[in-house]
């Protein structure tokens, strides 16, 4: 499976809208399987929640990292397949921050550092393709009053440093979104060498 992953430099907010099927093709030009990145405001609006359990919250936050995926390799989309494929860039990104020496805990899609929620994400599928938004707080500002968040730009090393900023944020952006696609495309790889059972 051929996946682009396209990082956008323009500051848009996520307001759950481009969880919609063909959204990198219609906005980018972007064809097939994609990852799209970009760094903005996230207000996710009533009409736009895809989680039930999601209904009467608010979902917002000033300043995020915010990975869109798309896949058409299923036909028709699988929401299982969505929704491991969702855990999947989430472990992948815990991996990440347990190499920079940050400690971290795993609720479901949720991930959590010193008790304040990191993330949010969502899976789903329409009738041709699944998709994955999965998004990072980079501050603390700007989210619901009633949950404790923190963010990237929040986490410091145990001598009180800053770990991530503006400077390496591009090269985490990139190596998650490398990582994702190198692990789904090594599962294809493995599916194709695979005998069958009988």
């Amino acid at each position: 499976m051929s996946i682009i992953h396209k990082h956008i430099d323009e500051i848009f907010e996520y307001d759950g809208s481009q969880i919609n099927p063909s959204w990198a093709f219609q906005e980018f030009g972007v064809y097939g399987s994609s990852i799209i990145t970009w760094i903005g405001p996230v207000n996710i609006t009533p009409d736009n929640l895809k989680d039930f359990a999601d209904v009467g919250l608010e979902i917002k936050s000033n300043y995020m990292v915010n990975f869109i995926c798309e896949f058409f390799d299923q036909q028709p989309p699988n929401m299982r397949i969505a929704y491991l494929r969702q855990r999947l860039i989430v472990m992948i990104f815990r991996e990440i921050l347990t190499e920079y020496g940050i400690k971290t805990k795993r609720e479901g899609d949720d991930i959590f550092v010193d008790d304040g929620k990191l993330s949010i994400s969502i899976a789903s599928i329409s009738l041709s393709s699944a998709k994955i938004h999965f998004a990072l707080n980079l501050e603390d500002k700007g989210t619901p009053d009633d949950v404790e968040t923190i963010g990237l730009f929040d986490i410091k090393d145990e001598n009180g440093t800053q770990i991530f900023n503006k400077d390496n944020l591009s090269d985490l952006i990139n190596e998650t979104a490398s990582r994702f696609i190198d692990e789904l495309q090594t599962i294809e790889n493995d599916i194709s060498k695979t005998k069958v059972l009988g």
